[in-house]
């Protein structure tokens, strides 16, 4: 399956990065994509075409940006292209980039420079996910999403209801992820989309007096089922992820309700279906139907949703900060695989100074 995968990706043609933004300059607008209303949040980026596939989250790049030209070239308009990247990935939640020729090796180091340059902790690095084995092909930092088993489906019972998906990714760690980077290489005929949904508008959408409650609330995440699955596969946890304070096989952490986000300063929910189990200062019953509400919440108000239907070599890259996802398991038996890469960002942290997303930008 390893070698599938790898034979799929493409290897990047580098070309010096200033004549790559001059072409961009001079050409990239010959596509059918618009100025995105986000051109203001894209900094150097807005040199490139784009365009925004809804109000409150995603905007997308066309082809003609290749990510693996933004890490060639000097380092310092390197740098300026990548923390402006990461940016607008956490003001929009995701981020498209269509049929990209970006290795796996720069995927990495793309991901990493991402949390570096919006300043995660020195000690945050590539997470390893628990299951993950550490291969010759891959390394231990790097997450096979695929249908035929592994992480993608791993702990997550596919029920009926296929709003029960909806997740950030690994906050059941101490230190969970900022960035995540996703390159699909192989795709069934039809199916298989994700869907994103903003954790800045969801915050917004609560009652004045329930958001008050609920930011002074924090809540259990566990990623215990891995522990099961690991057995089942007779692999070993991963041990360190990432970070040095992400280590054991407990898989449980404590986390605010609503965090700040430290690029943004927005407030976000920070609740999932998939790995939230309790809120803390709550009776248990109490603690069930609040994370049914938000969970509902979530689910139902698809106006601040974005879904997007893959094509071979898309890549995507979101903020976990910022917005959940779940997958859509609707191909049956067809094969769906794709490579992702995860930074380790920060301890997540409630800064009652911090505004909504909607108070920063004025809107009503």
């Amino acid at each position: 399956m390893v070698a599938h995968i790898l034979r799929c990706a493409k290897r990047a043609r580098v070309q010096p990065l200033s004549r790559y933004l001059a072409t961009a300059a001079t050409h990239g607008t010959s596509t059918n994509l618009s100025l995105a209303p986000s051109a203001p949040l894209q900094g150097s980026l807005s040199a490139f075409p784009s365009r925004d596939d809804t109000p409150s989250i995603g905007t997308r790049f066309p082809a003609s940006v290749q990510l693996s030209r933004f890490l060639s070239g000097p380092r310092a308009e390197s740098d300026t292209l990548i923390k402006d990247l990461a940016t607008l990935v956490s003001h929009r939640g995701v981020v498209f980039f269509e049929n990209q020729d970006i290795t796996l090796e720069q995927q990495k180091e793309l991901g990493f420079r991402m949390g570096k340059l919006t300043g995660n902790p020195s000690t945050s690095g590539l997470h390893r996910h628990p299951i993950s084995e550490d291969t010759a092909e891959l390394g231990a930092d790097t997450s096979v999403i695929s249908s035929e088993g592994g992480i993608a489906r791993g702990g997550i019972v596919e029920h009926q209801r296929a709003s029960r998906g909806w997740h950030s990714d690994i906050t059941f760690e101490p230190i969970p992820a900022d960035y995540s980077l996703l390159k699909m290489v192989t795709l069934p005929p039809t199916g298989g989309d994700t869907l994103w949904s903003s954790c800045y508008e969801a915050y917004d959408r609560l009652s004045p007096y329930f958001a008050k409650f609920l930011e002074g609330l924090t809540a259990l995440h566990s990623g215990a089922f891995f522990l099961d699955q690991a057995k089942q596969l007779g692999v070993k946890i991963q041990d360190p992820r990432g970070s040095p304070e992400n280590t054991g096989s407990e898989l449980m952490s404590i986390h605010p309700v609503i965090r700040t986000h430290p690029v943004t300063n927005y407030k976000a929910l920070f609740v999932n279906s998939v790995f939230t189990t309790r809120i803390m200062e709550l009776h248990g019953e109490e603690s069930e139907a609040v994370l049914a509400y938000l969970a509902r919440h979530i689910a139902e108000n698809h106006d601040f949703q974005v879904r997007y239907r893959w094509s071979k070599n898309d890549l995507a890259i979101w903020d976990n900060r910022a917005a959940l996802h779940t997958a859509t398991n609707d191909y049956g038996s067809q094969l769906r695989q794709g490579l992702r890469v995860v930074s380790i960002g920060e301890r997540p942290y409630f800064d009652p100074k911090s505004l909504s997303r909607r108070e920063a930008l004025g809107l009503h």
